[in-house]
């Protein structure tokens, strides 16, 4: 039997998700660590009791930091009951909660590159990200090659991407496409795209100085879905991440071809479950989001 355990990203943050945590082992200290890291209460602001400047949960400087908490929590709470994985995979901040609970770097290690990370994207403004779904893959692929200041920053399934760059370039790509539906995002940059060339740059610099060790179970990462156990190999694909696309349709692919038979996605919500659900025939999943799903 193969499990996989899989880490959702932006988007799936709510508030109030850490009130069913905080009488986990460590679960306080956690919080003092990260409120201590980035000068501001992070408890408050998944609480949603944070008042002043940056008490949104929402700004991508808090939703990013937060995520990585929560999922790190449940996760560490797993593996203390003796559970494990054959691999893991995250979708976009995800990965770097993959990289922690395969062991790549310890928990202060990752909420330091998160915080970094987060701040980068959040400088990086000027772009605009839209999701679609319902929508002919030839078509999509020939407008995203023939529009300029496009692209695809999350292959999520066969019907469902999400586009990012300029917002001249996403409102023309999705205007022309035959699909479903169109969504705008309420983002602050044109993540996961050339938009983020300079932030790529900048956190590429601070991950040189990290070291990370080999993973204790293979890795899918978002620009390269094939698994992987070294440390050196793991550090160049999430280097490229902020610039290229999160391949998750891939990613689910591979989940097949190597066995996994069931995934369980850690964190709040079941937005990768659902996208596992719909895509991936005779894979069962299922959700640890909050102290009660670690005793099932």
């Amino acid at each position: 039997m193969g499990i996989a355990w899989v880490f959702p990203g932006q988007g799936s943050q709510k508030v109030g998700m850490a009130d069913g945590l905080l009488d986990l082992p460590g679960a306080l200290e956690c919080f003092r660590q990260a409120s201590d890291l980035l000068g501001r209460d992070l408890l408050a602001i998944c609480q949603g009791q944070a008042t002043g400047e940056l008490s949104d949960l929402n700004d991508t400087r808090n939703t990013q930091p937060a995520l990585f908490l929560i999922e790190s929590l449940l996760s560490s709470q797993l593996q203390a009951q003796g559970r494990s994985p054959s691999l893991v995979a995250g979708h976009s901040l995800g990965e770097l909660v993959a990289l922690h609970v395969a062991g790549v770097f310890d928990f202060a290690t990752g909420l330091a590159l998160m915080q970094k990370r987060s701040t980068l994207m959040a400088a990086a403004g000027g772009g605009a990200m839209t999701a679609v779904m319902g929508f002919d893959r030839s078509q999509l692929d020939q407008l995203v090659a023939a529009t300029e200041g496009v692209v695809i920053a999350n292959d999520n399934s066969s019907a469902q991407v999400v586009l990012s760059g300029s917002p001249e370039a996403v409102a023309a790509v999705a205007g022309q496409l035959t699909c479903k539906r169109a969504i705008p995002l309420a983002v602050s940059g044109a993540f996961h795209s050339p938009f983020m060339a300079d932030a790529a740059q900048a956190f590429a610099q601070e991950l040189e100085a990290v070291p990370f060790a080999d993973a204790q179970v293979p890795v899918l990462s978002n620009t390269d879905p094939t698994p992987a156990t070294s440390g050196e190999t793991i550090k160049v694909r999430l280097i490229q991440q902020m610039t290229t696309g999160v391949r998750w349709r891939e990613t689910m692919d591979q989940f097949t071809a190597l066995g996994i038979d069931t995934a369980v996605e850690i964190g709040p919500g079941a937005v990768l479950s659902g996208l596992i659900k719909r895509s991936c025939e005779g894979i069962a999943t299922a959700q640890v989001a909050n102290a009660g799903d670690l005793g099932q």
